[in-house]
């Protein structure tokens, strides 16, 4: 068997109806099949190959998307390949279908000359270890909204405008980190899709602060009324007064509701927040497996400091 191309049709036609009680949420498969139609013909969609699988006596036997990223990490640029939802159907398991499908991908990846494969694992991470990733710290961060600074902050909504100011606000605080993934204008397309409405469970929320016409610190985001919670998605900010404004900032986007939370963020944003409870997460378990010699030097070189509690690596907009 071999390693195809499932075509976009295909793919919306045969496994988006078995994966929705997976990842569909409160979608139905209309939306569900739109929402992947939209990433599918986007940037994020590989030209050619976006949606693969091996098949068996002409069936889909085993699936999952393939994402292009870049890893900054000092000076260097490194290479990634994002794997997501990977599928078996009920008929077609125990065969090894899937072990054999992420093994063909990570011997085309490691000679394609990609330093790192990752995915966000919702069941059964055991099962990836095995065959070389290595599974990140990967936890919820959640909070009283009332804990945090209640003042006035003059926080507007994020308008079409503000967008390239949200950019260099967040850049300034990447780039004080040692390594992340880069953002490209794709990515933060798909920033933006975070503040676009979503299902009558949700709020989006994008609010940004101000001074002098630039954005010092910015909060993107959900109301989920049925938690009484803002989930918070992305957030930055920029210099000390952003830093400081940033509580106030995530009480105002939370509105009359109780929590905030969202996945722990990674390091320097993650020391501007509350500390909060910390609990491992259940799904989107953050793993990566290095191929080649600076993916693995690179996970060598940082594992004390992922291991050691403090923060998660990634953000959730890297989870697509």
């Amino acid at each position: 068997m071999e390693i195809s191309s499932i075509p976009a049709d295909e793919y919306v036609r045969v496994v988006l109806p078995q994966t929705l009680p997976l990842w569909g949420g409160t979608r139905d498969l209309l939306a569900y099949a739109d929402d992947f139609l939209s990433i599918a013909r986007s940037a994020y969609g590989r030209p050619e190959r976006f949606t693969v699988g091996l098949r068996a006596g002409g069936d889909i036997a085993c699936s999952c998307k393939l994402y292009e990223r870049e890893f900054r990490w000092g000076e260097k640029r490194l290479r990634a390949t994002g794997i997501g939802a990977v599928f078996t159907p009920p008929q077609m398991r125990g065969r090894g279908y899937a072990t054999a499908l992420l093994g063909a991908l990570l011997d085309e990846e490691r000679n394609a000359g990609r330093d790192f494969v990752f995915l966000f694992s919702d069941i059964h991470p055991l099962f990836y270890e095995r065959l070389g990733f290595v599974g990140l710290p990967s936890r919820n961060v959640t909070f009283a909204a009332a804990s945090l600074d209640g003042r006035p902050t003059g926080a507007l909504p994020i308008d079409e405008d503000d967008w390239p100011g949200v950019r260099r606000c967040f850049d300034a605080l990447d780039a004080r980190r040692p390594w992340s993934f880069t953002r490209t204008a794709r990515e933060w397309n798909w920033v933006r899709r975070m503040t676009a409405p979503g299902p009558t469970a949700t709020q989006p929320v994008g609010l940004a602060i101000k001074r002098d016409a630039e954005i010092v610190a910015y909060a993107v985001g959900r109301r989920v009324l049925r938690s009484d919670a803002f989930v918070f998605d992305d957030f930055a900010f920029n210099g000390d007064e952003g830093r400081a404004l940033l509580p106030a900032l995530l009480r105002a986007a939370a509105g009359d509701l109780r929590r905030i939370s969202g996945w722990l963020p990674p390091p320097l944003a993650r020391a501007a927040l509350p500390r909060g409870s910390a609990r491992r997460r259940k799904d989107a378990i953050t793993m990566f497996a290095p191929l080649s010699a600076d993916g693995r030097s690179w996970l060598q070189t940082f594992k004390a400091e992922l291991f050691a509690g403090r923060a998660d690596p990634v953000w959730p907009a890297d989870h697509v």
